[in-house]
């Protein structure tokens, strides 16, 4: 009966729109994204200016390479007519050469650890950033995100972004250096053939700038398409027994495969804009390139320039139109890094709706566990109905209270406002005299022991999983948690508290996981325990002795329970039975049913069915 929906923060908090926008569609049209690593690379200058440093030595070692060969071009002519001066003129320009190349090979590679050691550190800071930042958000948050997408965002955006910084940043930055370098030089070998093909640039970099844009649009539909298909897949996956159980698997294989057929179709249109920019690139430049060296070549012919020069020249024309193709298809990895910045950016921009307050009022060290409601409203949309409306309730420390009602009633709510999972959007919640928005979220939430009515498992064994509850709890005090929830005399058949329960618990049968989930709020020491709907999965034996661990678990500490099975509070010091949001009875088991009520309705329907 859980309520679900976006929360709405009115008045002193901030709203959100009813439903929430789906997320992960963002919409950028330059670069300026990519300014999210600027904080993050200044973390790790002293790996970058190490690999800037290798990167400038190895691309002066490789323009040094055509001077050395346009040297030994022009070696014959320096030698006259002695053919021993040629010989050696000729060798000690092919040494320099070789040692040229060797050094820029070695300086290179050492430039590419750095680097690659660089796009590797910022990746798994980013990606721990994002993960803690998704962390803090609230449910309404994530209920707006589709399963899938967040995981999406650590994973294949992130790793855009790890190629681009550990790869296609440096190969720009590299390319730009020589191919930069390589015109200087021209200009410097033969100043009017150098001149005539920097006014050729504009020409061939306009293409890059107009398809450009074009190309992070698509790039960002690609990236969206994929995280579309790793939700269908994720939502299947983790489903798969109902899914099977209704032979629903080609249905859903139609269905996945109609999304990654759209990954498909957006991925080849971005791959058909980089390839036409490419062409365009290509041609334009070295169209220009074949004439300067033609102008070159007549004046080779004229006398006006060396062959040593001309070679010279066409090696750093080769240079330069390598350069700038590369820089072409570059440029779209960029866009594609860009798109991958501007959604993970997006969520790091999402300012949680639960916050600490400047300067938070600490909880008493030994929590009494008073809770109070004070004429609470709340609301999980702007235009939604009230889950809950002018509600009070004061619970003494120490007391057992159940809510119970009809589905829809309000109940689960009240469990995660006193969670602070949502804040209200009228009226107070008080713990021990302490209001919920003047407490640390998390000092708040250290309180409260909670068993929810889904028992959420994870992958790992069942002192993992009840060791969530208490990280410092011992091996004797996670059994004494698994054996009031009558929990030990299954596992005790298996591996005992080593037993592994599989992905989600799936081992497990459903009461079977509950009763572990049951031993998970009981290990954590806190004044306050939540049960919502604890036996609703249990058979009448296990209820029985589920029962018998929750009255146990009671004693001492406050206590509120939500169940439909009516046996399982009849003992409770007060029931609070809840329609629409509100009260609309309060007493114990017996008085409630003398009153002839809705509980009284609730309690004949399911005793005379019993």
């Amino acid at each position: 009966m859980a309520e679900t929906g976006a929360h709405v923060v009115e008045d002193r908090r901030t709203a959100l729109p009813e439903g929430g926008e789906a997320i992960g569609r963002p919409r950028g049209r330059s670069l300026k994204p990519l300014a999210l690593l600027w904080p993050y690379a200044r973390r790790h200058w002293i790996t970058v200016s190490v690999a800037l440093v290798f990167l400038v030595a190895a691309a002066a070692l490789s323009l040094a390479i055509p001077m050395l060969l346009g040297r030994a071009a022009d070696a014959g002519q320096r030698a006259g007519n002695d053919p021993e001066l040629l010989k050696a003129l000729i060798d000690e320009a092919f040494l320099w050469v070789f040692a040229a190349a060797v050094g820029s090979g070695v300086l290179g590679a050492i430039r590419f650890y750095f680097v690659s050691r660089f796009g590797e550190r910022i990746a798994a800071d980013l990606r721990r950033d994002l993960y803690a930042h998704l962390l803090r958000l609230s449910p309404a948050y994530h209920a707006r995100m589709r399963s899938g997408e967040a995981v999406s965002r650590l994973t294949a955006d992130i790793t855009l972004l790890e190629t681009f910084l550990g790869s296609s940043a440096s190969l720009a930055a590299r390319t730009l250096m020589t191919t930069t370098g390589a015109l200087v030089l021209m200009l410097a070998v033969n100043w009017q053939l150098g001149l005539t093909l920097l006014a050729m640039l504009p020409i061939a970099i306009l293409p890059i700038m107009i398809i450009g844009r074009t190309i992070r649009k698509m790039s960002n539909e690609a990236q969206a398409r994929l995280s579309d298909a790793g939700a269908e897949a994720a939502e299947t996956l983790d489903s798969i027994e109902l899914v099977q159980a209704y032979g629903r698997e080609g249905g859903q294989l139609s269905v996945f495969q109609r999304a990654v057929e759209g990954t498909f179709t957006a991925a080849m249109r971005r791959n058909g804009a980089r390839a036409l920019m490419i062409v365009l690139v290509s041609v334009l430049l070295f169209g220009g390139f074949t004439a300067v060296l033609w102008m070159g070549a007549r004046a080779v012919a004229s006398g006006e320039m060396s062959f040593g020069d001309l070679a010279t020249m066409v090696m750093y024309a080769a240079f330069a139109g390598s350069g700038f193709g590369m820089l072409a298809e570059v440029y779209g990895e960029f866009m594609r890094a860009a798109g991958a910045a501007d959604r993970a950016a997006e969520v790091l921009r999402a300012v949680p709706d639960i916050s600490a307050p400047a300067q938070p009022k600490p909880l008493p060290a030994k929590g009494q566990g008073a809770l109070s409601f004070d004429k609470v409203t709340f609301r999980y949309g702007e235009n939604a109905a009230s889950a809950l409306e002018d509600f009070s309730l004061d619970v003494k420390p120490g007391e057992f209270v159940a809510l119970v009602g009809p589905s829809g009633a309000g109940k689960t709510t009240v469990f995660r406002l006193a969670l602070r999972l949502f804040d209200p959007q009228a009226g107070d919640i008080r713990l021990d005299g302490v209001s919920s928005i003047e407490a640390e979220p998390r000092d708040w939430r250290r309180c409260f022991a909670y068993a929810p009515q889904e028992s959420a498992l994870f992958t790992g064994t069942a002192a993992e999983n009840i060791r969530f509850g208490d990280e410092a709890a011992d091996e004797a005090l996670l059994e004494q948690a698994a054996r009031m929830a009558e929990a030990m005399g299954f596992l005790d058949e298996k591996e005992g508290l080593a037993t592994e329960l599989g992905q989600k618990g799936r081992s497990l049968s459903g009461g079977q996981r509950q009763r572990i989930a049951l031993a998970r709020a009981l290990v954590r020491n806190a004044p306050v325990l939540l049960l919502d709907e604890a036996t609703s999965a249990l058979d009448s034996e296990s209820e029985a002795a589920v029962r018998r661990a929750i009255e146990n678990a009671a004693t001492g500490r406050t206590t509120l329970v939500i169940a439909h099975r009516l046996s399982t509070v009849r003992r409770a010091d007060r029931i609070i039975v809840m329609e629409h949001g509100r009260i609309v009875e309060e007493g114990t088991h017996d008085s409630l049913v003398a009153r002839g009520g809705l509980y009284a309705r609730l309690a004949d329907l399911q005793f005379a069915e019993g």
